[in-house]
């Protein structure tokens, strides 16, 4: 069911007419509770003493919103910021809350992303449904003095500085359709409020005109490590090999494809967003190499033997996209402690 969805919600084809009172309805709900949040944020302001950067999409599925927390992890560094980021820790099941994250702290607690950030980054991450005590939690642990906010921009109670809306460029917005007739979390005109919208992948022609600054990110992949040793290769080196191809992100074929155009030999093994490995979903049978996504390996390091590699995907955007980017974070108050 979920493939057949996904497969009208970004074909040609017009929204599923059966499925649009259930969009409506859909629609009505969430923009009514999104209303509330947002009144009740302007009546009782959560004292959030550092500025809040959010990073998200308004569809479901992936778009690439972690390689681009990532990189603005980095930007902000570049200026002086002391970064943190919260999270809600989809998928993750932990004692308490909020949870500090760290390098080592099992996926299965606190979510996939947040695992990989804290592994990949260093830099202080928690995750909470309540994002504002994740984030006070940060502040007086950490002393933080910016917050980026993953996947956070349907989250209204929390108040926020800047907003980054992330699509996919291959796929857009779909059919534009609401859930579940299309993907759509929230309209497309919601695009006009936020400070930039980033587009992974080519620039797309079909979205609506939101009039806000449009960035262009590419993600690339060129490396790839072993999961057992940490052993450091060029892709290339796998160039003109076959390869099991490991995916369980919101858009798989994307990590497929980048594998493919670095000349590798791909068979896919597709798995559901955010699955739960287990040592025997990698043993196909044959020797050939494995090669999985960062996002998926954190959770099988437990597992981890010879023949499984992860290959990083690192966000590019132009020099020019940078500099607006930069210049955005660099108007944002400094918290002196």
């Amino acid at each position: 069911m979920k493939r057949w969805l996904e497969r009208r919600w970004y074909s040609a084809e017009s929204a599923p007419l059966v499925l649009q009172p259930l969009a409506a309805l859909y629609g009505l709900i969430a923009d009514r509770i999104a209303a509330l949040k947002r009144a009740q944020a302007v009546r009782l302001p959560v004292p959030v003493p550092v500025p809040v950067v959010v990073v998200g999409n308004i569809s479901v599925g992936g778009t690439g919103k972690t390689p681009v927390t990532l990189w603005l992890i980095e930007q902000a560094r570049a200026l002086g910021f002391r970064p943190g980021v919260i999270s809600r820790g989809y998928g993750g099941r932990a004692a308490h809350y909020p949870l500090r994250v760290t390098a080592s702290t099992d996926p299965a607690e606190c979510g996939d992303e947040p695992a990989l950030i804290a592994r990949r980054s260093g830099v202080p991450v928690a995750v909470a449904p309540d994002r504002v005590a994740a984030a006070r939690l940060l502040i007086e642990q950490d002393r933080v003095d910016l917050l980026i906010a993953d996947d956070g921009l349907q989250h209204y109670r929390l108040a926020r500085d800047l907003e980054f809306c992330v699509i996919d460029g291959a796929r857009g917005l779909g059919n534009g359709a609401r859930l579940p007739a299309g993907p759509l979390r929230e309209p497309a005109a919601r695009l006009a409020n936020v400070d930039a919208v980033i587009v992974n992948g080519a620039l797309c022609t079909a979205l609506p005109a939101h009039g806000r600054p449009q960035l262009a990110m590419q993600l690339g992949i060129d490396r790839a490590q072993a999961l057992d040793s940490g052993e450091v290769r060029p892709l290339s080196a796998f160039s003109g090999q076959t390869v099991r191809a490991v995916a369980g992100i919101g858009h798989p074929q994307r990590f497929f494809d980048a594998l493919t155009a670095a000349g590798l030999v791909v068979i896919p093994q597709p798995f559901p967003d955010h699955h739960r490995f287990v040592a025997a979903d990698l043993a196909f049978g044959d020797a050939a190499p494995v090669l999985m996504t960062e996002k998926d390996a954190v959770k099988c390091a437990a597992f981890a033997r010879p023949g499984l590699w992860y290959a990083p995907a690192e966000a590019h955007i132009g020099e020019a996209d940078t500099a607006l980017v930069r210049k955005l974070l660099s108007g944002l108050p400094r918290k002196s402690f």
